[in-house]
């Protein structure tokens, strides 16, 4: 059976705007590793990022390790333009320009009977970071947990700025760190999270399911592999810098913005684009 390649970047939640979701897996795309798999062999969180950045990563990969999908830091394989390697997440930070948006986050999947990931993209703008708004280390920790979380297969819980602090980074908020209104603090993952990761994953972990097949192959093998290398153009840049090459918006975020974009590459693949504005 053919497979279609698909090209996502999940960062607003698909739900109606406004609400919070009581299961926040974004469909039902997820990495086919369980979690003795990634135990021996973690899924690599590529390191593409300048200094002030490095805790914001660390302080993520740390909590998301309380999942049962396991990860571990590794040295970046891309640069700042952050062209995806197939079977791990490459992180990136630049200037990416005055253009509205604070981050975007990216998975690669095969869709049908499997909805696998294999392989993602984290890129977090400068030209925001760098001003006063957003150049703290709670804004940095909430975006940088926050779109990990995404390449993982998860959704926002909540996804209205003014609403009250859920205590986990997958919710939207003008408060990060719960001090100015003296609420909960959106740093970290919650249990929810937690729950959500090993119910995404049950079927991987099951006694009876034969376990995950592993890390998607990276292309370097012999061609005697079973099929999980990297399918043909997934590795194609796409300017994702540029709005133009988003495609149509088919969905809002909570404040009536144009947050989720879809573009037909043709061949069975599809480009699905959710971006997170500054508010």
């Amino acid at each position: 059976m053919s497979k279609k390649l698909y090209i996502i970047l999940p960062l607003i939640a698909l739900f109606v705007a406004g609400t919070v979701s009581a299961n926040h897996a974004w469909g039902k795309y997820h990495w086919d590793i369980s979690t003795a798999d990634s135990t021996i062999s973690p899924l690599e969180l590529g390191d593409n990022l300048s200094t002030v950045w490095g805790s914001s990563l660390t302080g993520a990969s740390i909590d998301w390790n309380l999942s049962v999908l396991k990860n571990q830091i590794s040295a970046g394989a891309s640069n700042a333009d952050c062209d995806p390697t197939s079977g791990r997440v490459e992180i990136c930070n630049g200037e990416y320009g005055d253009n509205g948006w604070l981050g975007i986050a990216s998975v690669w999947a095969t869709r049908g009977k499997s909805n696998h990931i294999v392989q993602g993209v984290v890129k977090v703008n400068d030209t925001y970071f760098n001003t006063p708004s957003y150049n703290t280390d709670a804004w940095r920790n909430l975006v940088m947990c926050q779109e990990i979380g995404h390449t993982f297969g998860l959704d926002h819980q909540d996804e209205a700025f003014n609403n009250a602090n859920l205590g986990t980074c997958m919710d939207y908020t003008n408060d990060p760190d719960g001090t100015i209104l003296g609420q909960l603090d959106n740093q970290h993952p919650n249990q929810h999270d937690y729950d959500m990761m090993t119910e995404m994953h049950s079927h991987l972990n099951s006694t009876d399911g034969g376990g995950g097949g592993g890390k998607p192959d990276k292309g370097n093998g012999g061609g005697n592999g079973g099929g999980k290398g990297k399918p043909a153009d997934v590795g194609s840049h796409i300017d994702f810098d540029d709005p133009s090459s988003w495609g149509r918006a088919i969905a809002q975020d909570a404040s009536g913005k144009d947050s989720l974009f879809e573009k037909n590459l043709g061949n069975g693949r599809v480009v699905v684009t959710h971006v997170t504005w500054i508010n």
